[in-house]
């Protein structure tokens, strides 16, 4: 008797994957150079198991709602829910979803789109779709990372995509091809907000930003590529930048921080 399929979930990266009766023999999105097979070998685990000793906490993150697992799980990066008039954003992704995340995210007036800035986020968004009956939107450009395909999944194309109360999504590339940053203009009390994931990476002190194309495997980016996110970003007004975790955020000035960072970033290119 053949084994029923499962969705097996990566532990290092947390993305999720087709039903299948096995595991698959590798996980695509670590053995790319951007991420990394852990030192023991790749590992599989479902939702089911992860439901037993994990859990999601759910609170304010400088303004938005943000949504963590606890303990950490895979990257460890939070969720932000981006509640606006015309409907809220899930912004990124993280990979545990359960009944009592999905009860506390509709009392908070539930979800109508999903949008993710690259594909180390991409975890169980499938579930999370179903779960709220909205549309994940992902940058054609990296489409080949979908582990998992499902007809919710919208690919947009182009350097940006309108939302609803003038939200947007940005192509800003970097990190991958198809890198987004999602402009909230009614964000930091109006004066904009960009959520960045990593694509624009917010630093320890919170001051700065960096880029990279690999993080764990410390691959910078070129000086053309930053330029080509700045320039992205500039016709954007923000003050306010949100990053991949918890309280990590550039709370004001932050147009400010990332031109002195790229120009930061570049500088130390040069230097040899």
């Amino acid at each position: 008797m053949k084994p029923e399929p499962r969705c097996q979930i990566c532990v290092t990266c947390g993305v999720q994957f087709a039903p299948a009766s096995a595991a698959p023999e590798a996980c695509p999105v670590c053995e790319d150079e951007r991420q990394y097979v852990r030192w023991s070998g790749q590992e599989w685990t479902t939702l089911d198991e992860l439901r037993r000793d994990h859990h999601n906490e759910i609170r304010e993150d400088l303004g938005l709602t943000g949504i963590g697992t606890k303990p950490s799980f895979a990257i460890g990066q939070r969720a932000l829910l981006v509640r606006s008039p015309g409907g809220n954003v899930l912004w990124d992704c993280i990979t545990l979803i359960d009944d009592a995340t999905v009860a506390a995210v509709k009392s908070l007036g539930g979800v109508r789109a999903i949008a993710i800035s690259h594909p180390h986020y991409y975890s169980s968004m499938v579930e999370w779709s179903r779960a709220f009956e909205a549309p994940v939107y992902l940058h054609a450009a990296d489409r080949r990372w979908v582990m998992r395909p499902d007809e919710r999944i919208e690919f947009w194309d182009g350097d940006s995509k309108g939302l609803w109360d003038g939200m947007a999504l940005i192509r800003a590339g970097g990190h991958f091809e198809g890198g987004t940053v999602m402009h909230w203009p009614s964000g930091a009390e109006g004066r904009g907000a960009l959520l960045c994931g990593d694509v624009v990476q917010v630093a320890q002190d919170r001051r700065w930003v960096s880029f990279m194309y690999s993080y764990p495997n410390y691959v910078p980016l070129s000086a053309s590529e930053v330029d080509r996110i700045v320039a992205a970003l500039e016709p954007f007004e923000f003050d306010r930048i949100y990053g991949a975790w918890w309280d990590r955020d550039v709370e004001s000035d932050a147009r400010a921080a990332l031109l002195r960072s790229a120009q930061r970033y570049k500088r130390h290119l040069e230097v040899g």
